[in-house]
């Protein structure tokens, strides 16, 4: 039997050749979460104007150095009202947080100290030069690239983007996702169960999963254990458009195991089916036309971090994203471990700050990869090498945050 595929060859298969989707326009009401196809530069420079940072009076410095001071008043200045006029020597424009600056005036005094009587104003306190002026530009200049491409935009930089004039901006294309389980025991949550049946879970996690990087997902639901049952969803993922098919069970090579059988009868070429990990070994991936293919295992655990370690990097290669990769972060472990096999290992583990402010992992103390309820307690999984040594209470490990992380 051949060696298994380790967890880092297997991704770079999984992400060989991958190109992110076509860019498309889309309008900032459906921005938020999208990945920019190329820089986004200011149509126009923020602010456009010397604006008043408070409301008070636009003067001349020279009149308030030294209070107090009486100056005439010589007009008005709202947002989006500007002075028609010029700000002499001796005098001063009533201002509004927002209002242009106007000609002649350097600086503004808060309405606080000062006193106003009739057309005249009582300055109490003398004042520098720019003092409550946002400069013109102060936030960002015309051309200047505030966005970059691969970027995935938050709903402060939509905020941003509107700012800079974009009513839309180029994005790639949210990827397409089609997913379907195989198994005759599988039943919908709610569904009564018979001998032998259990409830389907795999899905709403991946659908979910899938969702919160952007991705569009179609749900072809359970698909019974018959080889032509299989070809017609596989078949119906392809017409649907999917960039990506995403299947739960049936991925390994027993008598029900129909996956694979199905895949291959509809042109399948397969990149590989075992990989060096746990849990999640009988993984499978390749290519059906221009749709790629992951296979994940059976139980929820093994599917669930099959799709973190592989799906979320493939859709955020078709997406466009530049941080493709997720990083392992060190920390301390908290319990003693023994030494690994050949297999690595994502050990699901709670995340707490140690007494010297640094994080500790603990691993949850049943790793079967059909606990849910563990799986949904943790923070973050251990990961451990194949081979890796035996560890014991405060040695350094390595763990990746899960999304809702500490």
């Amino acid at each position: 039997m051949a060696a298994l595929l380790s967890v880092a060859d297997a991704l770079a298969r999984v992400l060989d050749g991958v190109e992110p989707l076509a860019s498309e326009n889309a309008p900032l009401t459906d921005a938020d979460g999208r990945v920019l196809a190329s820089d986004v530069a200011a149509l126009r420079t923020q602010p456009p104007a010397d604006l008043s940072a408070m409301d008070g009076y636009a003067v001349r410095a020279v009149d308030v150095a030294s209070a107090p001071v009486t100056l005439t008043i010589a007009g008005e200045v709202a947002a989006g009202h500007p002075f028609a006029g010029v700000v002499g020597p001796g005098q001063a424009a009533r201002i509004f947080t927002g209002g242009v600056v106007p000609p002649g005036a350097d600086t503004i005094v808060i309405q606080e100290n000062t006193t106003r009587d009739g057309e005249r104003v009582l300055v109490n306190q003398s004042e520098k030069p720019g003092r409550h002026i946002r400069r013109a530009g102060l936030d960002f200049k015309e051309g200047q690239v505030l966005l970059p491409r691969g970027r995935r935009l938050t709903d402060r930089d939509v905020m941003l983007a509107a700012a800079m004039s974009h009513p839309a901006v180029p994005v790639h294309r949210r990827p397409k996702i089609a997913l379907f389980a195989t198994g005759d025991e599988l039943k919908p949550p709610g569904s009564p169960l018979g001998p032998g049946e259990i409830v389907y879970s795999n899905g709403f996690a991946l659908q979910a999963l899938a969702r919160n990087e952007g991705a569009l997902v179609t749900d072809l639901g359970i698909v019974p254990d018959k080889v032509d049952a299989t070809t017609d969803a596989i078949r119906r993922a392809r017409d649907s458009g999917a960039d990506v098919l995403v299947t739960t069970g049936g991925a390994s090579v027993g008598d029900y195991d129909l996956m694979q059988r199905g895949l291959k009868a509809e042109g399948l070429a397969l990149s590989f089916w075992r990989v060096a990990l746990r849990p999640g070994r009988p993984m499978m991936n390749g290519r059906l036309g221009s749709m790629h293919v992951l296979g994940l295992p059976g139980n929820p655990v093994s599917a669930y971090v099959c799709a973190y370690l592989f799906l979320l990097p493939l859709l955020r290669r078709l997406s466009g994203r530049a941080d493709v990769d997720m990083s392992l972060e060190p920390v301390l472990l908290g319990v003693e471990l023994p030494a690994n096999d050949e297999r690595a290992d994502y050990m699901r583990a709670t995340l707490a700050l140690g007494p010297e402010g640094t994080f500790v992992a603990t691993p949850v103390n049943v790793q079967d990869s059909s606990m849910m309820a563990a799986l949904a307690k943790a923070d973050c999984l251990i990961v451990r090498e194949p081979f890796e040594s035996a560890a014991k209470p405060g040695d350094r490990c390595v763990i990746l945050r899960l999304t809702h992380g500490l």
